[in-house]
């Protein structure tokens, strides 16, 4: 069988390279050139014949960019798994396109930073048609702990939206938590020590405790990344007031502005005191 995935960051880089090592047929596809296995800067090539299309890009417009260069070899029989993190009008809107050709969508998102995707541990949130879930699953599975079929297509995409909320803002908590207990003579050991045996422990403390220990804001998820979510999150949920979101997106906008945008977003803990500014 032969693959496809388009957008080789962090995450379509590992999904590439597992689908790889199990036997498959990868055609790699990215903007800019990548010097691995497979690399094509064709990406019709890449999707003719693919019974498979990955897509994880950055955001809906690198999306659209994608699908007009496929378009012309796009066939019945083929599925689109659109995995970049995105609004669920645009999910429906490229839906719409590619069904109209006759090939297959699924509005596939995801949690799981670049860890979980190097060790097969991709959460999938599907919305579509569930038989056609059925003919992608045995390839899904090979990427993830789990598949979560939530109904029509644009649900998976709201949900994801709505946890990259939730990530965001315990996180953000978690770091300025962190930096006042630097201020009150806590070290950071027994500060997560202790967080350990509280109600407010969460996984995303344990995911992020040796990088904020070390200062370490190389990417597992990008800022700018997260900055975009909560950007389509906010223009999304037009009708709520969502308070402590908002407030946290115009945050996030600083950052980029001071050009942290590729570091992890776990660097807005800079914002939290002096002690860890760079």
């Amino acid at each position: 069988m032969k693959i496809a995935v388009f957008g080789l960051g962090l995450i379509g880089s590992a999904w590439a390279e597992n689908l790889s090592q199990d036997g498959f047929e990868v055609a790699r596809w990215n903007r800019s050139p990548k010097s691995v296995p497979g690399f094509t800067p064709d990406a019709r090539g890449a999707a003719d014949g693919a019974a498979l299309l990955f897509i994880v890009v950055s955001d809906p417009a690198a999306v659209q960019s994608v699908l007009d260069a496929i378009f012309p070899v796009l066939k019945p029989g083929q599925i689109v798994i659109q995995s970049s993190t995105i609004s669920p009008d645009f999910a429906k809107k490229f839906a719409a396109q590619v069904e109209a050709l006759g090939a297959a969508f699924l509005d596939a998102p995801f949690t799981g930073s670049k860890p979980a995707a190097e060790q097969r541990k991709t959460l999938f949130f599907i919305g579509g048609d569930s038989t056609v879930l059925d003919r992608a699953r045995p390839v899904l599975q090979r990427l993830s702990s789990g598949i979560e079929f939530l109904g029509p297509v644009g649900s998976a995409s709201g949900f994801k939206l709505a946890i990259n909320i939730n990530i965001a803002l315990v996180t953000q908590a978690l770091c300025e938590s962190l930096e006042f207990a630097r201020a009150a003579g806590i070290s950071d050991d027994k500060y997560f020590e202790l967080l350990r045996k509280t109600s407010s422990h969460t996984k995303l403390a344990d995911l992020k405790e040796p990088k904020l220990k070390q200062r370490d804001f190389s990417p597992q998820f990008a800022l700018k990344h997260m900055a975009k979510d909560l950007r389509l999150a906010s223009a999304a949920a037009s009708s709520l007031k969502l308070p402590q979101m908002r407030a946290l997106s115009e945050l996030y906008e600083q950052a980029l502005k001071l050009g942290w945008g590729e570091d992890d977003f776990i660097a807005l803990a800079r914002f939290a005191g002096q002690s860890i500014q760079k």
